[in-house]
């Protein structure tokens, strides 16, 4: 089977920095558009989902008790599973049809206009149930365009990115993760310290105001990339077949629907561990422990700076020795610490609740989450490959989504132990572990390659 390949983008593995002047430029304007758009998108999220935790319940639920309004803004915060997948299929169709540069433009704007019209939304006592209702429309318009967001960065940057070096080149959409956390802490952080009136006035809506900067960054650094040599060529081979490919999403469930379901498989243990990691915790260490909320962003803040070094290197790892390994190694951590995470958590320590986040998140996340743009993208046929990372991504949040309300719940149950949310985490580390096992070495695969 003739392999088709770019091989001005795609270097000899010899010549690891052979690109030509141009074709480099190009490759950091790609990077920059993915790091960029990513960074927003997980900044919307991660404000979102602190909001959430410490704040939303008390503005658009004050008529709940604590522990229900608690449970309703989670689900607020999970709402998003609905419009996810969705999003996954449209922005998934127009980029595999049409091109990866337009659907990436219009899931950044949709993305970063709903956020900052979530900072504007009156509060409980202002209009009423109107407010709770805005809230959740925007939240699934934040859904449907992050369904189409992350699996066009993926795409768009490994497909640029020279074979060797494509695990690399991929942390940089996951280390818009870890940028947005930091910078969504980070801002948080400071409006925490502002007086209770003033954090539940106008204070919140800071962040979220602020996204409107970060949009117009992004967007201008976008409009500057171009499609990638990798689709060009597969329409060329299309056109040159008459071949026409009218609901992509329908090629991916005929004769890619492992390959979705092994991706969504292999993100249980990594979802499951980071939703608990950016949401749950902050309430949680809250509410059960006493800590201040200051304590609490600190650990994430920390967290998320320590994960800017390692998500980078496991990806330059996984170009060494393969994306199955360094994988599997993130999962078993995980597994490994399902108990000992809250053990560290529960103790009452500062300290160790800062050593048990930073670890779990940017080692034993870091090591799935890192690996995940250049490991799916692999799986896929470049006709396919926009519909089906973004799929296989957003699919596992149905689980990622509800983690936060299952914590909380399996709380409530339990009397305040955190054993039954352990053996949760356990489970799903498990079920990364099996796909990881189901799915074969890809980290030399062509990506224009026809997959079997």
């Amino acid at each position: 089977m003739t392999m088709l390949t770019s091989p001005a983008i795609t270097p000899a593995e010899n010549e690891p920095l052979s690109l030509h002047k141009q074709e480099r430029r190009k490759l950091i304007t790609v990077l920059g558009s993915g790091l960029s758009g990513t960074t927003i998108e997980f900044y919307d999220f991660f404000i979102y989902g602190t909001a959430a935790a410490l704040v939303f319940p008390a503005l658009f639920f004050p008529n709940l008790s604590p522990l229900m309004a608690l449970l309703v803004s989670f689900l607020t915060l999970s709402i998003t599973f609905v419009s996810r997948p969705i999003g996954a299929i449209v922005f998934g169709h127009y980029g595999d049809k049409i091109g990866r540069k337009k659907s990436l433009v219009l899931s950044l704007m949709i993305m970063g206009i709903s956020t900052f019209l979530i900072g504007l939304i009156p509060s409980y006592h202002a209009i009423g149930n109107a407010a709770p209702l805005i809230l959740i429309f925007l939240r699934l318009c934040q859904g449907f365009a992050i369904g189409g967001e992350w699996g066009g960065a993926t795409t768009l940057i490994t497909e640029y990115a020279p074979r060797n070096r494509r695990g690399f080149f991929g942390t940089f959409v996951q280390l818009g993760n870890v940028l947005g956390l930091f910078i969504a802490t980070a801002v948080f952080a400071l409006v925490v310290m502002l007086p209770e009136k003033d954090l539940m006035s106008w204070g919140w809506r800071v962040p979220f105001l602020l996204s409107i900067a970060l949009l117009f960054v992004g967007m201008f650094i976008r409009s500057r990339i171009e499609e990638t040599p990798v689709f060009k060529q597969n329409q060329q081979r299309q056109a040159a077949q008459s071949v026409t490919q009218k609901f992509p999403v329908l090629t991916v469930l005929k004769h890619h629907r492992k390959a979705v379901f092994l991706a969504m498989g292999m993100r249980m243990g990594e979802i499951v561990l980071g939703w608990l990691t950016v949401a749950f915790f902050m309430s949680y260490v809250t509410r059960e422990l006493n800590f201040t909320r200051e304590t609490a962003l600190n650990g994430l803040l920390l967290a998320s700076f320590v994960g800017i070094f390692t998500f980078p290197f496991f990806g330059w790892l996984s170009d060494k020795i393969g994306r199955r390994p360094v994988y599997l190694a993130g999962a078993a951590i995980t597994l490994i610490f399902a108990f000992p995470l809250f053990w560290m958590i529960d103790s009452g320590s500062v300290k160790m609740f800062m050593f048990a986040t930073t670890f779990c998140y940017s080692v034993g996340l870091g090591m799935m989450f890192s690996v995940q743009p250049a490991f799916f993208s692999e799986l896929f046929d470049t006709s396919v490959r926009y519909t089906g990372v973004s799929l296989g991504f957003q699919l596992a949040n149905i689980v990622g989504g509800l983690t936060p309300m299952i914590a909380t719940l399996l709380i409530a149950w339990s009397g305040g132990a955190s054993w039954p949310i352990s053996l949760f985490l356990a489970c799903m580390a498990l079920v990364t572990i099996l796909c990881v096992c189901m799915t074969r070495e890809s980290y030399n695969d062509e990506l224009n390659a026809l997959k079997k």
